[in-house]
């Protein structure tokens, strides 16, 4: 039973997925911490209210409703997603098109039988299972 277990650590998925969960909190705590350090500041100067909204409420029949709780919880969201946009997903984006390009599609025909999409190379449709001639010449792998 133990070794089952240990068997089940040790495969590499759940390692990996339980560093990814570590750096992705450690991660979450920096760009947190960005957000709240600069950029909420930033929005307090430009509508002179110091970056803190939570005083902000208003009162209707008597109910107060403190609306600013949630524009603070708002703009930290938006700027959150912003900055991961921005400063992560844009930029690994763009490296991955540079250094890994995408392999130039295989050229496609349709199945004389069924009309499914076959590679040109193809001798037999895997939909229809029908023989076919090839177009071109079967690449070697």
């Amino acid at each position: 039973m133990l070794k089952g277990f240990r068997d089940f650590m040790m495969r590499g998925n759940v390692v990996d997925m339980a560093v990814g969960v570590v750096i992705g909190a450690a991660f979450t705590a920096v760009v947190t911490g960005f957000v709240s350090a600069f950029l909420t500041p930033l929005v307090g100067v430009v509508v002179g209210a110091a970056g803190d909204f939570s005083s902000y409420t208003a009162t209707i029949a008597g109910v107060k409703f403190p609306y600013g709780q949630f524009l603070n919880v708002l703009i930290a969201f938006v700027m959150t997603a912003a900055v991961l946009y921005f400063c992560i997903v844009l930029p690994i984006g763009k490296a991955t098109a540079r250094y890994l390009p995408k392999k130039p599609k295989t050229p496609m025909r349709p199945c004389p039988e069924c009309l499914t999409e076959i590679p040109e190379a193809a001798r037999r449709c895997s939909a229809c299972t029908a023989h076919v001639e090839p177009l071109v010449a079967p690449t070697a792998y």
